[in-house]
């Protein structure tokens, strides 16, 4: 595995969570007690529905077991902050991504080991391997965590500094990040064409499936439109980056990112396409004040 591997991808992933943490506050994490149900009804969707929608897909679509694990650590992974600039474009609560994306990125430190220790456990990928262990979760909690503690301890104390370095920490997140999966993507293409083909329809499946549940789940619990249009987004647009970063880095396997690699790309597209089918029927503003969050804090677009 080459350097560009080891050390850009971690660094990219460093930056794009450090520049979450320079859109968040403390009382972004507050605020979901205002909205409990709409935050309630999201995560129980991306913590329970989706491992268990992602689990029957990979047994219907016969996967082998390093694909298989592949695809339950990207269910388990939490959604990405380009949610935020989603729903900003078809009139979500912005507000309600940014809490969502904070509040699961804490929780995805201890469900994504466990979620991908159980399926290691099941589809038994490796040999040599028990899958993440003590040592390796720790890792997990510094990839996540701690550049968005960083982050977060910069715009408390320098707010003026954060505000300053937004927009030059996304495009830096950006631009590494496309030279380091165009790096990967090069090094590893005949294992990605070899793979291509049986992951791009189970991922598109997987992505529709996670904006639909993602938007009607919370409207069958009368949950206001615009949040449900903020649901959707953050349940489809996982952080394909994390995952990859875990697999490639903390397990060591090319293969097991692959699922996050051909989701990561595909998922945009097709967001964006939903997001038009789902425009008109959240354009009118007609929650009532008890589904309302404020929605005055401003995206944090990332990869």
């Amino acid at each position: 595995m080459s350097a560009l591997t080891t050390i850009g991808l971690p660094v990219a992933l460093g930056i794009i969570m450090f520049g979450l943490g320079l859109s968040l506050t403390v009382g972004d994490f507050a605020r979901v007690l205002k909205q409990p149900k709409a935050v309630i009804v999201a995560l129980l969707c991306q913590l329970l529905i989706l491992p268990l929608v992602c689990f029957g897909l990979v047994l219907a679509f016969q996967l082998p077991p390093i694909l298989a694990v592949g695809m339950m650590m990207l269910a388990a992974s939490p959604g990405g902050t380009t949610a935020n600039l989603y729903s900003h474009l078809f009139r979500g609560d912005v507000a309600l991504n940014i809490s969502l994306t904070a509040v699961n990125s804490v929780i995805a430190v201890f469900t994504l080991p466990l979620i991908t220790n159980l399926a290691i456990l099941y589809f038994n990928p490796f040999d040599d391997q028990l899958g993440l262990q003590w040592a390796k979760t720790l890792e997990v909690f510094a990839i996540v965590l701690l550049p968005v503690a960083l982050g977060m301890i910069v715009r408390r104390f320098w707010p003026r500094f954060a505000k300053a370095m937004d927009k030059p920490v996304r495009i830096a997140s950006v631009i590494i990040l496309v030279v380091v999966i165009a790096g990967a993507v090069a090094q590893n293409w005949d294992l990605l064409l070899e793979n291509f083909g049986r992951l791009s329809l189970i991922t598109i499946v997987f992505c529709l499936i996670s904006l639909t549940v993602g938007y009607f789940a919370p409207r069958l619990f009368r949950v206001g439109k615009r949040q449900s249009v903020a649901s959707s987004f953050e349940i489809g647009i996982h952080n394909a980056t994390l995952a990859i970063v875990i697999a490639q880095t903390v397990l060591g396997s090319v293969e097991l990112s692959l699922p996050a690699a051909v989701y990561g790309v595909l998922m945009f597209f097709i967001a964006f396409g939903f997001g038009f089918l789902i425009r008109d029927r959240s354009a009118a503003d007609d929650e009532a004040p008890a589904d309302r969050l404020d929605d005055t804090a401003a995206p944090a677009a990332s990869a």
